[in-house]
């Protein structure tokens, strides 16, 4: 049937607008924006808290000159990571709540989360590497020798990271073959199957390195009391607290650890697309955790940093010190 002018509801004699134009007859519906959630909700507020915590630090660590030794290098890297998922997750709650998403939404937020998340998790890596060998070569720790080693370091982390991010954008995508793509559209498969597999390496790396970390504590602690030969009376029950402190903290830091990132690259590894998406996001949401948790565990926990923040927040009331301690805190 082919309509005409009245037939649309379209009176000229009553001056009325018409109901559909003629110009808009073959054009699509406009895009209808999703009703907020809470999923959606969590979401921007995650995002935001991430975002803020993570410059918090960063700001820190950059604009304090007496935080260069290497280790303040790794957790600005870290830092900076973490606030790159901060803004990732915004970004895919703008476009998803916001404004109308399309392919290459998809492809940016994706990969600025694979970015993030792999620099995140080579960074922790680079972290117990650095504090191994601030015990192992306690002598030349805090060098410029150890300074550069570990900028070159922080160098090939964020360029592999990076090419590993445009990854999605260089047709490691799903978009037009929906049956390859993976628990997390849109990436393929075999893509976030070589990345899971990469992260469960970083994984057992990091680990086997906190527990060299443990041999080599050990032997300085045998090395002292066979130096000494007996403590003072007062100094058995310090030395046992101390050690025990340090070695929940440690616990503390690896069940963090691995409870953020095995979940999600286990699932990555034996799901496929026609997994329920629940558990993609069950899995999904301790690993985006970590970047909110990174900043309390290996940051805000040393004490130079916090010294730095609490001189910048109460000047009358902290005096500022230049004062390092090597290494951070385990």
């Amino acid at each position: 049937m082919i309509l005409n002018a009245s037939d649309l509801g379209w009176d000229e004699s009553s001056g009325a607008e018409p109901l559909f134009p003629a110009d808009q007859l073959d054009s699509p519906p406009p895009y209808e924006v999703p009703p907020l959630t809470v999923w959606g909700v969590a979401l921007c507020v995650s995002g935001t808290l991430i975002a803020a915590e993570n410059a918090i630090v960063v700001t820190t660590i950059l604009a304090t000159p007496s935080l260069r030794a290497p280790v303040f290098l790794l957790l600005a890297s870290l830092g900076l990571a973490d606030l790159l998922a901060g803004v990732a997750l915004i970004l895919h709650f703008l476009f998803l709540f916001c404004v109308e998403p399309n392919d290459w939404s998809e492809l940016l937020t994706s990969g600025l989360l694979v970015t993030s998340l792999t620099a995140s998790l080579c960074s922790l890596m680079g972290v117990a590497l650095d504090r191994y060998l601030s015990l192992s070569h306690a002598l030349t720790y805090g060098s410029g020798q150890s300074r550069r080693r570990a900028a070159i370091l922080l160098l090939l982390v964020w360029l592999g990271a990076g090419v590993i991010g445009a990854g999605p954008a260089m047709g490691w995508h799903c978009l037009e073959e929906p049956n390859s793509c993976s628990v997390a559209r849109p990436l393929t498969r075999t893509y976030l199957s070589l990345l899971c597999g990469g992260f469960l390496v970083v994984v057992v790396v990091t680990l086997q390195l906190y527990a060299g970390i443990c041999r080599v504590a050990r032997r300085h602690a045998h090395a002292i009391a066979t130096q000494r030969h007996f403590l003072p009376s007062n100094q058995p029950y310090a030395s046992k607290h101390s050690s025990g402190r340090g070695f929940s903290r440690l616990i503390l830091v690896l069940s963090v650890f691995v409870g953020c990132w095995m979940p999600f690259s286990l699932w990555g590894l034996l799901g496929d697309a026609s997994s329920p998406p629940l558990y993609t996001y069950a899995t999904l949401v301790p690993a985006a955790g970590s970047s909110l948790l990174n900043p309390i565990l290996y940051s805000l926990r040393n004490k130079d940093i916090r010294k730095v923040l609490l001189n910048a927040c109460c000047p009358h009331r902290y005096s500022h010190s230049t004062h390092i301690h090597y290494p951070v805190d385990v």
